[in-house]
């Protein structure tokens, strides 16, 4: 879809929304809900926290109609919106997780990216590695895979260029590739060339 239809799209919502169809939500979630519960899952810490952000979206969106029709691409506002619900539940995952650490005591504390006996397959692995990613990989990484954005998307997300999106992925693809073993050469011109005569 082109940035034009996606445009035309937001403002077709937008109209019957001032109508008072209500049904644009459920066309909203159709289009949208498998990769918007992908991206949630990939940035929040519980299934329970992806779905409640995901809820949290709607929510948002709700009550944020009026001002859709001065959207241009409904799709990354819609990402934006989940993006800012996960990472809300995440903070506050994270408060209750050092309220807990306090009560309980640091020896009773068990780190999630420790390697689990016998679990050395490479998507364990790579689970193990995205999720220390830093939280920029992170974010492009679950809207580039899981949400199926483009960079530009991305860039609109995160409020950041699409070229910074890309590099973010491009870095965060590298040490995923580490981390799983898996080892790519960059070829030149000059290398092909060697590697066909030999």
């Amino acid at each position: 879809m082109t940035e034009r239809d996606a445009t035309r799209r937001a403002a077709r919502w937008a109209r019957r929304l001032a109508a008072g169809d209500e049904d644009v939500f459920a066309e909203i979630y159709d289009l949208l809900g498998s990769r918007l519960h992908a991206v949630a899952r990939s940035l929040s810490r519980s299934a329970v926290d992806a779905e409640d952000a995901v809820q949290e979206t709607f929510l948002a969106l709700v009550r944020s109609r009026a001002r859709w029709a001065g959207v241009r691409d409904l799709e990354a506002y819609v990402f934006t919106t989940l993006r800012r619900a996960a990472l809300r539940r995440a903070k506050l995952a994270s408060r209750d997780e050092a309220r807990s650490f306090e009560e309980v005591g640091a020896t009773d504390r068990v780190d999630p990216r420790t390697e689990v006996p016998g679990s050395d397959d490479r998507l364990d692995r790579l689970a193990r590695a995205r999720g220390a990613l830093p939280q920029e990989q992170q974010e492009v990484v679950a809207l580039k895979i899981d949400g199926e954005l483009t960079f530009d998307e991305i860039g609109l997300v995160l409020g950041i260029s699409a070229n910074t999106a890309a590099s973010r992925y491009r870095y965060a693809l590298e040490k995923l590739r580490a981390a799983v073993g898996v080892h790519v050469v960059h070829r030149t011109p000059e290398t092909k060339e060697r590697d066909h005569e030999s």
